[in-house]
């Protein structure tokens, strides 16, 4: 009877899911998210399908535009649109993000790739139970976090138009550092979204699937920042 009751809306309209069952399907979204990413990029790559993605002009930036386009929306619109379009929005960025992946395994050996990821999920699976059972004060170290994350985009953007490759390392090493200061304060964040939303089940399913789509970006940044570092590119 309890264990049904934890799995249903109270007659009341409250969000009756334990917070356990909670955060087990904010991070189920997650990995879901990158399965599609992984299986779209492995998809084209061995089908060739991103060859034609490659005759298109300005292809880079067309993607970037469609996922930040997105990501914006899902953003600015999630506590408005219904649960399934949060759900779908949030799967139509992993499968663009897919795309722009397909390219690394042109770029590096799958082997290379698969040890980047495993890397990644140890990194991130320590940093995500930090952040759920420690007691950090996030509020505090916040705007370091925030000055950090300003500062790598205006470095990539730099990099556009000047070339700091001979300060490439370091960046990365600051990225991995700030993506994994984000990796527990995004975790910390998927009980505060329980706990102000309980009230609302609608709401708190949307709060669920934002935060995985935040948790889902860590993850990606922490990955890209890895392979940059310990990648060989191929010949």
């Amino acid at each position: 009877m309890n264990e049904m009751m934890n799995q249903s809306y109270s007659k009341a309209g409250f969000y009756s899911e334990s917070l356990g069952r909670y955060t087990a399907k904010t991070f189920g979204w997650m990995f879901a998210g990158l399965l599609i990413t992984f299986g779209v990029a492995f998809g084209m790559a061995i089908t060739g399908a991103i060859f034609y993605v490659f005759t298109v002009p300005a292809w880079p930036y067309l993607l970037l535009a469609a996922e930040l386009g997105v990501v914006i929306y899902l953003s600015a619109r999630i506590e408005k649109m219904s649960v399934g379009m949060a759900r779908a929005m949030f799967f139509i960025y992993s499968a663009l993000n897919g795309v722009v992946f397909s390219a690394y395994f042109f770029l590096f050996d799958v082997m290379i790739l698969g040890g980047v990821f495993l890397i990644t999920s140890l990194f991130f699976g320590i940093m995500a139970l930090i952040g759920y059972f420690g007691n950090i004060n996030f509020s505090a170290i916040r705007p370091f976090m925030m000055g950090g994350l300003i500062f790598l985009c205006l470095f990539w953007l730099l990099s556009i138009f000047i070339n700091l490759s001979q300060f490439e390392t370091t960046v990365c090493t600051v990225g991995i550092f700030i993506f994994l200061l984000f990796t527990a304060y995004d975790t910390k964040k998927i009980q505060a979204y329980y706990q102000h939303f309980g009230s609302a089940p609608e709401l708190a399913q949307k709060a669920s699937i934002f935060a995985a789509l935040q948790l889902y970006l860590d993850f990606i940044n922490l990955f890209i920042y890895i392979l940059r570092i310990v990648g060989n590119r191929k010949n």
